[in-house]
């Protein structure tokens, strides 16, 4: 997950305001993290976090963002697996486009201080890599080095059973 987007100018096109590069991506980041976290255990911290993100100290702005959020988490839920990858892009394209609203309407100053916070609860909050296994399986968010030497055998991950021994000799007959 990126979330180091740091350039925080803003640029007029045609006599608007329009967000830099970096909050844009920073804003599409956003929106995977909450379609991500739905459903997950990450889900109940970055849920409370982007609230509080959103609603900038107003509680009733808060709630409504709570209810907006498990709308999300309902819509993701109850879409079935045919419409599931159009729901989440959707989702992550609606969501982007909250934040991107909420960034163009604050001062330099506020924008700037929204984009920390945002950067810092996505990295608290947003589940990791995507790396998930389940039951039996490996999951690995970075690098493995797996090896085998001197005859041995290595695996992430072995079902049944593994000996080491000579291999078979072939048939007489096959040559």
């Amino acid at each position: 997950m990126v979330v180091g987007a740091t350039v925080l100018v803003r640029s007029t096109v045609g006599g608007r305001e329009m967000l830099e590069q970096a909050l844009v991506v920073l804003a599409a980041v956003g929106g995977t993290a909450v379609v991500q976290a739905a459903g997950t255990d990450a889900w109940a911290g970055l849920r409370q976090a982007m609230a509080r993100w959103f609603g900038r100290g107003d509680s009733q702005r808060q709630q409504t963002e709570l209810e907006r959020l498990d709308q999300t988490a309902t819509a993701l839920q109850t879409t079935d697996e045919a419409e599931a990858e159009r729901a989440r892009l959707r989702q992550e394209a609606a969501w982007q486009a909250r934040i991107e609203a909420l960034l163009e309407g604050l001062d330099e100053t506020e924008r700037d201080r929204a984009a920390d916070e945002l950067r810092s609860l996505l990295t608290q909050h947003a589940p990791g890599g995507g790396a998930s296994a389940g039951p039996g399986g490996l999951a690995v968010g970075g690098n493995a080095d797996i090896r085998a030497e001197g005859g041995s055998i290595a695996a992430g991950v072995i079902h049944g059973g593994a000996h080491i021994g000579n291999p078979p000799l072939p048939d007489p007959s096959q040559g």
